[in-house]
């Protein structure tokens, strides 16, 4: 990984984009986006985003109306930190067969070991047709799930997801959840202050709620049904409190049943799962951003005691809150092993 902003020999962590035939300029354009912002107390950027093609310098169509011009061949993997491959539409027997063309397998044979890998839609069919993903989860558009699974039956394909972290390995769902997955790289290795800044600048929420679900095509609802967002800000403004289900379906005037049904429906998790992001999210911008005590943050976001804080944290991040604070406490850039150490 790159050298840690602030100690000796700094570099920006290289986050290098693989531009292929068919791909979607929007797509291509969110690494940049999201990895051209981030700085360090000294104003260096945390990292430096690179564009290459799996052939030497020169034109790659996109599905658009234009071309792009790539001033990087595929050596350029070679000297990646993170590699991200945006979807194309043209991916020929990689989508097809499930098989790597051979000038894709020259270029990815420029992969260094230790190399954070990530998918933006279909990229993640390279990433399979690489045997990158064999017994490893990962996920896609939800409309493409299915012909995933089908093609690389050894990959564990979530499809109600919109990012899966497996480490060295992510993928993501399509189009915006490229966002939410590049903001959860700058969140992982920077903490949540450094990502929610990155957000506000790009006009995105930090964080999305729930999964791919509630974007799946179903018939139109009835549109004198109510939502469930009155429950969700009451329960926002007290999250420090005991909220039970029955609680949360009475600020809509609704049995607990149709309410988790609703809710589920419009955010893709239960209430309960998304009371536990949201105080999860709470914990980190408290230990981030304050001197509390572990005892009260774990009080003022909700999970009551430090040890119920601690196996939420563990399990959602990681790692313990002492060692999230002592990562990101100081607010200078860190490789994601620090959060391990």
């Amino acid at each position: 990984m790159a050298a840690i902003a602030g100690r000796p020999g700094f570099r920006p962590h290289r986050v290098v984009v693989l531009a292929l035939d068919g791909l979607l300029p929007f797509e291509l354009g969110i690494p940049h986006r999201i990895f051209g912002r981030p700085k360090d107390a000294r104003r260096r950027h945390l990292y430096e985003v690179v564009t290459c093609s799996v052939r030497p310098p020169g034109p790659v169509v996109t599905d658009a109306d234009f071309t792009i011009h790539v001033s990087h061949g595929p050596e350029a993997l070679a000297t990646a930190d993170t590699v991200i491959v945006p979807a194309s539409y043209e991916l020929g027997p990689v989508y097809e067969e499930g098989v790597l063309t051979g000038e894709l397998a020259a270029a990815l044979a420029h992969l260094r070991p230790g190399t954070r890998l990530a998918s933006i839609c279909t990229g993640v069919y390279v990433l399979a047709a690489a045997g990158l993903l064999d017994g490893r989860p990962a996920t896609t558009h939800w409309a493409d799930a299915e012909r995933l699974q089908r093609l690389f039956p050894q990959v564990k394909v979530d499809p109600d997801v919109l990012f899966i972290d497996d480490g060295d390995v992510l993928t993501s769902a399509g189009v915006a959840a490229g966002l939410d997955l590049c903001l959860h790289m700058v969140r992982r290795d920077h903490g949540a202050a450094v990502a929610n800044d990155v957000a506000r600048r790009t006009v995105v929420p930090p964080h999305r709620d729930g999964g791919q679900a509630q974007y799946i095509e179903r018939p139109v609802p009835d549109p004198q049904q109510a939502s469930t967002t009155a429950a969700r800000a009451w329960a926002l403004g007290r999250l420090h409190e005991p909220i039970q289900l029955r609680d949360m379906a009475a600020q809509e005037s609704m049995s607990v049943r149709t309410f988790t049904r609703r809710f589920r429906e419009e955010t893709g998790v239960s209430p309960g799962q998304w009371l536990t992001q949201q105080r999860v999210e709470r914990a980190r911008h408290l230990l981030e951003s304050t001197d509390r005590s572990v005892d009260q943050v774990a009080h003022d976001a909700g999970f009551g005691t430090a040890q119920s804080m601690r196996q939420h944290l563990q399990t959602a991040l990681g790692v313990t809150p002492t060692a999230y604070r002592r990562t990101f406490r100081a607010g200078e850039g860190r490789t994601p092993e620090d959060l391990r150490t």
